[in-house]
């Protein structure tokens, strides 16, 4: 019977670890460049001795994994907005931190650092990119700097290269860490620099790939779900109430 407990009370945890990240992933429907998150179910095997009830049922442990499916590229027409389209990672830095995002929404700081939305500084091949061209051209002749970035991150002012956005991919998406803002973290072995890679779309930015209505639904079925573990528990412990008192008479 306390088995039986302890199965529910597993299930129950499980049950609620797969709301709170339902609930994370609607929170950031509106974050650029967001990933939703998901949970499967990994079966404890380092000891299957060690690692099933009394029943012989295996313990199993509630895993989280990054949902890496491309999201909507938005026309936005600003020249600082980028988007990815396939795979790959902005690299930003901040505050002496290295983080990975596929949040595009750039823009040129007053010292001429290309930055996004919290400061942090766009890497390019060469580090912090800094379009300094784009302040010295600007006005010459009469006419504003043309700025474009081709769909290799190549950034060029009034046809001359100037540096390129770089976009690196990982070989093991299992390792991402969340670090809040849409950023990721992963230990560098696992940065690849080389390979194929998406291609960037000038004027767009990628919107979160949470669907809500499948997550309002998931939502739903883990409520009834943990609703029925309750139940099923203080089930268990009328029944095992019920024991104890007719034990007690002998």
């Amino acid at each position: 019977m306390i088995d039986r407990f302890y199965a529910q009370m597993q299930a129950m945890q499980m049950l609620s670890k797969a709301q709170d990240v339902t609930a994370d992933n609607l929170a950031n429907i509106n974050t650029p460049g967001f990933k939703g998150g998901t949970i499967f179910y990994r079966l404890l095997q380092d000891n299957v001795d060690e690692n099933t009830d009394a029943t012989g049922t295996p313990l199993t442990e509630a895993m989280q994994r990054i949902n890496l499916e491309q999201g909507i590229l938005e026309p936005t027409g600003n020249l600082f907005d980028f988007g990815i389209s396939g795979e790959g990672f902005f690299v930003v830095e901040e505050e002496g931190q290295t983080f990975l995002t596929r949040d595009g929404r750039f823009r040129m700081d007053s010292d001429g650092y290309l930055v996004n939305s919290r400061g942090a500084k766009v890497q390019g091949n060469a580090g912090d990119i800094r379009i300094q061209s784009y302040f010295q051209a600007n006005g010459q002749d009469g006419h504003e700097p043309v700025l474009e970035v081709a769909k290799d991150g190549t950034i060029r002012v009034n046809e001359r290269a100037h540096d390129q956005i770089q976009i690196v991919n990982i070989s093991d998406p299992e390792k991402l860490e969340r670090r809040g803002h849409a950023y990721f973290s992963i230990d560098e072995e696992f940065i690849k620099s080389d390979g194929e890679k998406g291609v960037m779309m000038q004027g767009y930015y990628e919107k979160g790939n949470v669907d809500p209505m499948n997550e309002m639904v998931d939502m739903m079925k883990t409520m009834q779900m943990f609703e029925s573990q309750q139940k099923a528990m203080q089930s268990s412990d009328e029944t095992l109430s019920q024991a104890i008192n007719s034990l007690g008479r002998f």
